[in-house]
Formats: C-alpha cells, structure tokens, sequence
C-alpha cells in the first residue's frame, strides 16, 4: 500500500507477475467456495462451514474436543459452541462427557450426523471435480505440482 492506504497497481508493481497469479488463485477459489455454498445450502440446507464440522469429526471417530475442534476450524471457541448447538438439536452431533474432567466434552457424529454427511461429502467431491472439467487430467497434475512447490516456498521449513 502506499502512504494514502491505496493498493499499488499490479502493472506497475515490482513483481506484477506473481501478483497476478495470487489474484487468480483468489478468485478461482472464491468461485469454486461459491458453488459449494450454493450447492450445499439448496441440496441440504447447509452451509460450507457445518459441512467443515462435520467432516472434521469424520475423520475422529471418538470424537474431539471443542479446543480440537476450534483450532482445526481456525475458528473461535464460541462459533465451535454455536455450530455444536445447532447440530445437537438436529441429532447429527452428540456431546459426550470425558472421563476425569467434568469441564470437557468430546463431540462425535451420530449414525445420523454420519449418514447426512456421507451424502453431502458425495455431492461435494463432484461439485469439486466439475470446476475442473475445464483442464486435462495432464493439466490437473501440472496443476498441482505447482501448487506443491508454490506452498513450500510460501512456507519454508524453519532455519535452524
């Protein structure tokens, strides 16, 4: 940004070319995230971020805790509280107490929660797959080559 708080133009950046691709990256995901959301909320009346609870237990079949919960989410405690709430009250969740700790509760899906879910996780994977109708099975592992080098760069490993 410059000193008024503006966005520098991407032509005339020191390195337009990487944030063109980083603006690309944006909006492509934005437009796949828009068509999950729209296809989770009119096929199941869901939203992408129950989809994400429910899928996150999936992979916990004794369940995890709300800090496990929040952290994997990178959401807030309280928005974890909210979203465990609202599937409870619709028998897809269950709370389940900790032996030796009165305070925590594990929460774990329901044969319910495991049912719904196992039909959304469907529908999801080939809502993903038709985004990419456009590019080559060729493309695709180009795609994510590139990617893979992209996220390492993003992230090195620490120096030590």
């Amino acid at each position: 940004m410059d000193k008024k708080g503006r966005l520098p133009d991407p032509s005339s950046a020191e390195h337009p070319d990487a944030l063109r691709v980083w603006l690309r990256l944006r909006t492509c995901t934005q437009l796949i995230e828009n068509q999950i959301r729209a296809g989770l909320r009119d096929r199941f009346g869901s939203t992408l971020p129950r989809f994400d609870f429910l899928a996150q237990l999936a992979g916990a079949p004794d369940g995890l805790k709300m800090n496990e919960l929040s952290r994997r989410l990178m959401v807030t405690g309280g928005n974890v509280t909210g979203v465990t709430d609202q599937l409870v009250c619709e028998s897809l969740v269950e709370r389940v107490a900790v032996p030796g700790d009165r305070r925590a509760c594990r929460i774990k899906l329901t044969a319910k929660g495991r049912e719904q879910l196992s039909e959304m996780a469907s529908e999801h994977e080939a809502w993903v797959a038709d985004a990419f109708t456009g590019l080559s099975t060729k493309d695709i592992a180009s795609l994510q080559r590139l990617l893979s080098r992209l996220s390492a760069s993003a992230c090195p490993a620490p120096r030590t």
